[in-house]
């Protein structure tokens, strides 16, 4: 498949027309809408339907859309590196993957700590859950990832080098007219009657593991489908929701967080390839740990 149409049939789904697509890639509109009808013949299946301001894709176009945007940002990432190592460039460019609350917080101070403390490093960083950033490391993707051990938890692998930064005390996040906001913690039976939202089924199971040691269920009964969308929810009083401590930094003005008694708590770790680890990884695991250590500096081990 020609990659030229794939960054078509993105941009398209990022501007929601086919117009605006083709004024930004110097097209025309019927070239544009050419090349989304070869893609479709291609794939068998109808990617894009037209709505009342413009077109979005289908369920099936934006499964397309997610692997496309991965490979066309994999395949822009192997032009850089070939470029660089034709400049005689010391070191490739530093591939870091982060969960998604880690890569909000502390993964982009440790980037900034690292940039001043070395200098210029072309780096980049891609977010997922923490199994997809452990294939990633294994397969070359990546070259260095910060993931937990929240369920269904880490594999042992020796392909890898997995490294403690430290315990991440998950927080309760409310509305900010909430009657129990302002609290330092509360026990979870205190919120047995709320409404909860989750975005993943490791959080999910966090939430679902301490409830039962306290004797209560939770009411998960709406789901997000990211971090945003969570606080979006909790911020509109249609839910509160679990979520990591590392984030109450970065919290959105119309939410606020309280501590829970016993609280649940997941590892964070760096993780590397076993061989051949990218130069930077070394002082990157200082930054992070210089970044994590002020949030939860005990080490269970």
């Amino acid at each position: 498949m020609d990659l030229t149409v794939w960054r078509t049939f993105v941009t398209v789904c990022r501007l929601g027309s086919l117009s605006a697509a083709a004024a930004e890639l110097h097209h025309t509109q019927s070239a544009v809408s050419r090349q989304i009808a070869g893609l479709e013949r291609q794939l068998g299946v109808s990617l894009m339907e037209r709505h009342a301001r413009g077109v979005r894709p289908t369920p099936a176009g934006e499964v397309f859309r997610r692997h496309a945007l991965a490979t066309l940002n994999e395949a822009d990432r192997a032009v850089r590196a070939v470029r660089d190592a034709r400049d005689g460039a010391h070191h490739p460019p530093l591939a870091v993957g982060a969960t998604p609350s880690l890569a909000a917080g502390i993964v982009p101070e440790a980037i900034r700590g690292l940039l001043k403390q070395n200098g210029t490093i072309r780096w980049s960083l891609t977010p997922g859950l923490s199994a997809q950033l452990h294939r990633r490391v294994i397969a070359g993707d990546l070259d260095a990832a910060v993931v937990t051990d929240a369920p269904p938890g880490l594999p042992a692998d020796p392909r890898v080098e997995r490294r403690f930064l430290g315990l991440d005390e998950m927080v309760v996040v409310l509305p900010a007219d909430h009657p129990q906001a302002g609290r330092d913690r509360v026990p979870v039976q205190a919120l047995a009657d709320e409404t909860w939202v989750e975005d993943n089924d490791g959080s999910a199971a966090l939430l679902r593991l301490h409830a039962a040691r306290a004797g209560v269920s939770p009411r998960i009964d709406l789901a997000a489908a990211d971090l945003p969308g969570k606080l979006a929810l909790v911020a509109t009083g249609h839910a509160i929701a679990l979520i990591p401590g590392v984030l109450t930094r970065a919290l959105r003005t119309d939410v606020t967080s309280v501590g829970l008694v016993d609280p649940p708590t997941r590892g964070v770790y760096l993780i590397t390839p076993h061989r051949d680890p990218h130069p930077s990884t070394s002082p990157l695991l200082e930054q992070l740990t210089t970044a994590f250590t002020p949030l939860h500096p005990a080490d269970p081990a």
